[in-house]
């Protein structure tokens, strides 16, 4: 049975996000009501004692008849009240056929989705094809201990958290509207100065909502210097995972490297919190860049990162790219291809 959900049904959504066996904040209703890129849906097959939910953003194609499918930021994918990987062969393969025909008769000509890199979902999207390599993600494990842990900084990484210590640098939980505030500002000249794409700039409304729920936890944590907040962070609780979701540092204070302090502490809060994993997230775009090595510097630990990049409809999405003028077998890493710019 295929069940078909928007942000109107509230209660159903919340209901099959938490009553799965694994699941991020991304996930949530919650997070989706946030989203600007599309108009979120939760699609849901089941059978008999077992459902596999997908949460997703529907968008249309200008200029067609047709739609696509894609994700909210961050990292989602299917999810079900079994783990992924221990549903039978025969359900998904019965998940395939009701996917596709949905996409079908609905005009979805593709789907493009940041899976999870802590489940395996890739075991049910394999079924259809277009599950593609995007890199690696940076992991603390928690189980180790915090002496352990620092043993894996590289000493430069370690050079900068003793100089936090000696500078008496603290991290203070300012999950309210003055650290809204502080974040908003140095966040957006954060963004600003690496040139990052509007994508990645959001608003006061957006900060204050996402902290402000009661699907899964989220904190402000700032750094401060004495009476200066010199660098921040909003990151999630969710099933034992810890989520760095939106971090920035004043530019000043970029040679304090109080960034580094930071990851450190959100370590030791994850411990106290019983967290299993604190994941740091891989570059800009995923790729081994300044950032990744930055990440890489904290944990040996990386989780492999994987996206769904699936055409629907061949035959449109041909077409759609011969109205673009884009070649199909261009070397851009980009999907849709026809939404490239």
């Amino acid at each position: 049975m295929i069940k078909i959900f928007t942000l109107l049904n509230k209660e159903e959504w919340i209901s099959y996000v938490g009553n799965s066996a694994e699941y991020d904040f991304y996930h949530t209703w919650h997070y989706h009501s946030l989203e600007t890129a599309g108009e979120p849906i939760l699609f849901v097959y089941e059978e008999a004692d077992t459902y596999i939910g997908f949460p997703l953003l529907q968008r249309k194609i200008p200029g067609s008849d047709y739609s696509d499918l894609t994700c909210v930021y961050g990292f989602s994918g299917p999810l079900s009240n079994k783990k992924i990987d221990e549903i039978d062969e025969a359900m998904m393969d019965n998940y395939k056929v009701a996917f596709n025909n949905f996409l079908i008769k609905e005009k979805y000509v593709s789907v493009f989705v940041r899976l999870h890199p802590f489940y395996k979902q890739q075991k049910l999207l394999e079924k259809f094809g277009g599950v593609h390599e995007n890199g690696k993600t940076v992991v603390f494990d928690l189980s180790l201990t915090i002496d352990e842990q620092r043993k894996k900084y590289r000493q430069s990484t370690m050079d900068a958290i003793k100089h936090a210590w000696k500078k008496g640098f603290r991290v203070e939980d300012e999950t309210n509207t003055a650290g809204i505030n502080t974040f908003v500002e140095i966040y957006t000249e954060n963004m600003k100065r690496v040139g990052a794409s509007s994508y990645y700039l959001f608003n006061e409304k957006y900060f204050s909502e996402i902290l402000n729920t009661s699907e899964y936890e989220a904190r402000l944590l700032t750094v401060y210097d004495k009476d200066i907040a010199i660098a921040s962070t909003i990151i999630a609780f969710t099933n034992g995972i810890i989520q760095a979701h939106l971090v920035g540092a004043r530019a000043e204070y970029l040679h304090h490297s109080p960034t580094k302090f930071l990851a450190d502490s959100i370590t030791q809060i994850g411990r106290e919190k019983g967290m299993k994993y604190y994941n740091l997230g891989g570059g800009l775009g995923f790729k081994n860049d300044k950032l990744f090595d930055w990440k890489c510097a904290f944990s040996d630990l990386h989780f492999d990162f994987k996206t769904w990049r699936y055409i629907a409809n061949p035959e449109v999405y041909r077409m759609l790219l011969q109205d673009k003028g884009i070649e199909e077998n261009t070397e851009v890493d980009f999907f849709p291809l026809y939404r490239y710019a």
